[in-house]
């Protein structure tokens, strides 16, 4: 049976949710991946890029403390985060998730 994302450390059941709609729904998924690739997955399913929590996938994916990545390690993983994140910014699925955030919140479509 699939472990659920949630038994990475770090990650909880927003991750599991945010995971899930990016069509991944288990923790043997993202390891097989690699935080890179699930990371961008997670953007192309219209979440927004934050940079704490991508390293807290890879500290997670590490066996980690979400906060144990510091000084050179840190500066490598950003120059990485920024890397994948270059083309989501301005992306099809970055501007679909804003106008259903923006719909959701003036009440015109349900909230997911």
């Amino acid at each position: 049976m699939p472990s659920p994302v949630s038994s990475i450390p770090n990650l909880g059941p927003a991750s599991e949710q945010a995971f899930a709609r990016a069509g991944i729904a288990s923790a043997e998924e993202i390891r097989a991946l690699g935080p890179d690739e699930a990371y961008r997955r997670l953007l192309a399913a219209g979440s927004r890029p934050h940079f704490i929590g991508y390293y807290v996938l890879v500290m997670g994916l590490q066996g980690r403390p979400w906060n144990d990545c510091k000084g050179e390690e840190k500066k490598a993983l950003r120059k990485r985060f920024d890397t994948l994140c270059a083309g989501f910014n301005r992306s099809e699925a970055k501007l679909r998730a804003d106008m259903e955030a923006m719909l959701g919140f003036l009440g015109v479509v349900e909230r997911g």
